[in-house]
């Protein structure tokens, strides 16, 4: 028997709620993953985690033959709240091996892990990881590898379909908030070369952390996580805890290759060298890490933090691009360093790295568009008359997407401020709740979260989810035009 569903407010609720019978189906295959590890180590959540995707695969099978729409229009509107459900909806099922294996977690802890994992926040509430099971170690990796690039653009580049539903809707809904060009004519076949890149990335850190002194098992977690820039490790709290510069140094070079434009790394890729260094938001991102890699050296120079190369060097090199890039991975006790370097990391936290990538927080490229914007208001102080333009790459910007980073950037303040509101009044401290809304909002996960209450984790689940969907596709549908027919 089909099930319709009709809306008052014309909102195509079927198509929406078939889409997302699918996507769980898709859930429930990488759900495989944590079953079979399960198996071959022999451990007793075996069982929890095949319940986990049963449970998932026959809610997904349900909801995608049960519910017939009469149309399969999907506007921008029905894009929207897919987006944010999908995101949602995963991390409820995505719990699922949390509850139900070893280790047994309550609702709002398994949510809030499942939840970090998906955003790839890495950001976790296990108390002690080394005596977590692999399954759960290698499930939490995996939802950071589908989360890194997006659920919808996995699904766009798996069902071709979606390019007579709504694709470039979705497309858009996903990766909200700055201009992305199409690689290819179709919305499917950019998702698909977006995600070559992805794979290409995943495949050769792979190749190169099981080369090295690091175990398979954990090579295989490092290069999930370290590609999607999530920051689940597999075991204790710092990288630095494997004792090798290998390992180091493949993990920096991930992180940040995982923090560009995956469009410039596939023009670069295809010859087109020139499109990656000639790009201004590549020159600032490149800078930026320059500049504060020039301000912690002399601030642990003048403080006399390290003694030797190797520490003086590598430890805030990682960190910077752990910070940037939002992989949140911790080298080392960085909080030990000073207050100016914690508050430089609390400003790479908030600007984040490049659009187009598996980074998070507000992105180089408003940065970018701000401060010329900025430059050109103080230059109409001076001369009222003239006329200034704001350019990217050689372009001159639309006014109307200049406006929107200035919207978005005050928008991501204002919820930093409200998020932390909340925190205060959930008795955290208040510097404390700063950072931990920057750094969830921003994706990043630094911070013992072991043990805040619960309300708390309520609090910062929701602002992972809002910074993932980079805000405007989370809070428009609370808006009421939103709902308005």
């Amino acid at each position: 028997m089909a099930l319709r569903l009709e809306s008052p407010t014309n909102i195509n609720f079927a198509v929406i709620f078939r889409m997302i019978g699918w996507l769980l189906v898709i859930e429930a295959m990488f759900m495989v993953a944590p079953v079979v590890t399960s198996y071959i180590y022999g451990e007793d959540d075996f069982t929890g985690n095949l319940i986990s995707l049963g449970i998932t695969l026959v809610a997904g099978l349900n909801m995608a033959t049960v519910i017939r729409p009469k149309r399969n229009y999907m506007g921008k509107r029905e894009a929207i709240l897919l987006t944010v459900l999908v995101w949602v909806v995963f991390a409820l099922f995505g719990m699922l091996p949390f509850m139900l294996g070893n280790l047994h977690m309550g609702f709002i802890d398994a949510f809030f892990e499942s939840t970090s994992g998906f955003t790839t926040t890495g950001a976790s509430t296990i108390i002690n990881l080394e005596a977590a099971p692999h399954g759960i170690i290698i499930w939490r990796s995996v939802m950071q590898w589908i989360g890194g690039m997006g659920i919808i653009l996995f699904t766009l580049a798996v069902l071709p379909m979606l390019n007579h539903q709504g694709g470039i809707q979705l497309f858009n809904a996903e990766v909200s908030g700055l201009t992305h060009d199409k690689l290819r004519p179709r919305i499917s076949q950019t998702a698909k070369a977006l995600w070559m890149v992805y794979l290409s990335l995943t495949v050769a850190e792979g190749i190169l952390l099981l080369a090295g002194p690091m175990p398979t098992f954990d090579a295989i977690c490092y290069t999930l996580s370290t590609v999607s820039t999530g920051g689940f490790p597999t075991k204790g709290q710092y990288v630095a805890e494997w004792g090798s510069l290998y390992i180091e140094i493949v993990i920096i070079v991930f992180m940040f290759l995982g923090s560009i434009n995956f469009q410039l790394i596939y023009r670069a890729a295809r010859g087109d060298v020139r499109a990656l260094f000639s790009n201004d938001t590549f020159r600032w991102y490149i800078t930026v890490i320059f500049i504060m890699f020039v301000l912690f050296e002399v601030v642990m120079h003048i403080d006399g933090i390290y003694d030797n190369a190797h520490d003086r060097i590598v430890y805030p090199l990682f960190q910077i691009v752990a910070s940037m890039s939002s992989a949140g991975f911790v080298i080392t006790d960085h909080t030990a360093w000073g207050p100016f370097p914690m508050l430089m990391f609390l400003i790479m936290m908030f600007f984040g790295a490049c659009a187009g990538s598996t980074s998070s927080g507000a992105k180089i490229d408003r940065l970018v568009l701000f401060m010329k914007s900025t430059r050109n208001e103080f230059y109409r102080i001076l001369h009222p008359n003239s006329i200034q333009s704001v350019r990217l790459n050689g372009r001159v910007v639309p006014m109307e997407n200049v406006s929107k980073v200035v919207a978005f950037i005050s928008i991501y303040v204002v919820t930093i401020i409200v998020c932390t509101a909340m925190l205060c009044l959930c008795d955290m401290p208040v510097m404390r709740a700063l950072y931990s809304s920057v750094s969830c909002i921003s994706n990043i996960g630094y911070g013992d979260w072991t043990q805040v209450n619960a309300a708390v984790k309520v609090v910062l689940s929701l602002a992972m989810i809002m910074g993932r969907l980079e805000l405007f596709s989370f809070l428009v549908i609370f808006t009421k035009d939103f709902w308005v027919k």
